[in-house]
């Protein structure tokens, strides 16, 4: 074994397959609930809270241990309204004629529009932005692999970790986003790969009324 490996340790132990079983189902009943929300509440939410999720993110697995992210995080009211005019202009382009008519068609059930109230109300955006590669202080270009997927899986990990605290988010991809990287003044290495409000759902925040597939609709059994 290289030196520079170390022993696996992980907490969470069960003497009996029903503990292990039972674990899992009450993980499902939890990760069942978890919804997108798009009215939020203007409630506070602590900053520490925010940066234990992207720490939490941040502990994905990435292609070759490259970490091929950044995590903007931004509660500044002012950023917030510049990043929503310049979604929901790209948005209202997009309602009104980028988009196909079966597309407009498919997104009726969760009334949505070219408006995004979300980005204004909620207390903290997080833009996770992907990196194709790093840009050493030599001047040289790192590669990084698996970009896509590595960033996904991260993102996949910081929408379990908002759910299971309480709080709300939603997946928001204004495209193009480029202007992401403009307002944010990320590098040339950096494109915005997603758009997450997290806060609290408000009162009167409703969801539609859908079904997610069954598993025998997902899953194939082999062996």
């Amino acid at each position: 074994m290289p030196e520079e490996f170390i022993p696996y340790t992980h907490p969470i132990t069960y003497a009996h397959d029903a503990d292990l079983i039972a674990q899992s189902e009450r993980l499902n009943a939890t990760m069942q609930g978890r919804r997108s929300i798009r009215k939020f509440s203007d409630r506070p939410v602590p900053q520490e809270v925010i940066h234990n999720l992207i720490r939490i993110a941040a502990s994905a697995p990435s292609g070759a241990h490259k970490q091929p992210w950044t995590f903007a995080v931004i509660s500044s009211q002012e950023f917030k309204s510049k990043i929503r005019e310049a979604a929901e202009k790209e948005e209202y382009i997009n309602y009104n004629g980028r988009m196909s008519d079966d597309w407009i068609e498919d997104l009726k059930q969760f009334g949505t529009d070219w408006q995004k109230d979300f980005i204004t109300t909620a207390p903290y955006i997080v833009v996770v932005f992907k990196k194709s590669y790093d840009q050493l202080e030599s001047g040289e270009k790192a590669k990084n692999y698996y970009v896509n997927e590595s960033v996904g899986i991260a993102c996949g990990f910081l929408l379990s970790a908002i759910h299971q605290l309480g709080l709300v988010s939603l997946t928001h991809t204004p495209s193009p986003m480029n202007f992401l990287a403009d307002l944010l003044d990320r590098p040339p290495n950096e494109k915005a790969f997603l758009l997450i409000p997290i806060g609290y759902a408000a009162d009167d925040a409703v969801v539609p009324d859908i079904e997610r597939k069954s598993l025998g609709e997902v899953v194939i059994e082999v062996g």
